[in-house]
């Protein structure tokens, strides 16, 4: 595969279910590969991508535009998007020349990649991948250097948080933001659960990791589910 391609597993039209943004029309495009492992991904790992150049997805994005009416922007998400960097830099001059609006949604961890694309971005959102939530190593120097590239443009950041969450790593992710910013957006996002047996955190904890930001005077902590799974949209 040649480094202005893609694999892209899904492409459609629905509405954002998660972060701040929750409700608004996009066009998401679901991109195949990822450098970590969540223990709460949902993704469907068997998935068999399609590969696009950016001239193709444009079209393919185009399209849809043209079918499903206007969108508030486009969800470039995955797996992680910015596995993908070369392909990016072509993408998004395309995608600003339409014009379209792009929201990139990022695990976060590539500093370096984001670093090549912040100035075609317009949308950040942001993962802070807490080490108690996801069973990897924590990346807190990694989000550090991430989140100070992503406030030049608009951007927020998501934590999922399990019943496995530690409040020590969600007070070391409001460090982090408070740090670079006290109005940075921070979501606390309940893991939807994947079986009928998996159990939900708890309504005293989520008030607990609330409180966390409280106290540090973030000016916009809030706990914000999955809305997409709620609705049962895509």
């Amino acid at each position: 595969m040649h480094k202005t391609e893609a694999e892209i597993v899904d492409l459609f039209s629905s509405v954002q279910g998660e972060g701040i943004f929750v409700g608004a029309k996009q066009i998401f495009v679901r991109f195949k590969r990822c450098n970590m492992s969540c223990v709460f991904c949902d993704e469907r790992k068997d998935a068999e991508p399609r590969i696009y150049t950016p001239a193709s997805l444009m079209s393919r994005i185009t399209a849809l535009e043209e079918a499903s009416g206007m969108h508030h922007s486009v969800s470039l998400t995955g797996g992680e998007p910015l596995m993908y960097p070369d392909f990016l830099k072509v993408f998004l001059q395309l995608l600003r020349k339409a014009p379209m609006k792009s929201y990139l949604e990022t695990n976060g961890t590539l500093p370096d990649e984001m670093a090549g694309v912040i100035d075609l971005v317009d949308i950040v959102a942001m993962d802070f991948k807490l080490p108690s939530s996801t069973g990897e190593r924590a990346f807190w120097s990694e989000h550090f250097e991430f989140l100070k590239i992503a406030v030049k443009k608009s951007a927020f950041v998501k934590a999922v948080v399990t019943p496995d969450t530690k409040i020590e790593d969600v007070e070391k992710a409001v460090d982090i933001i408070k740090k670079i910013g006290k109005n940075i957006p921070f979501i606390l996002q309940p893991a939807t659960p994947v079986d009928l047996d998996d159990v939900k955190i708890s309504n005293e904890t989520l008030l607990k990791f609330l409180e966390v930001g409280l106290k540090n005077r973030l000016e916009y902590i809030r706990v914000i589910p999955q809305v997409h799974k709620m609705l049962n949209l895509k």
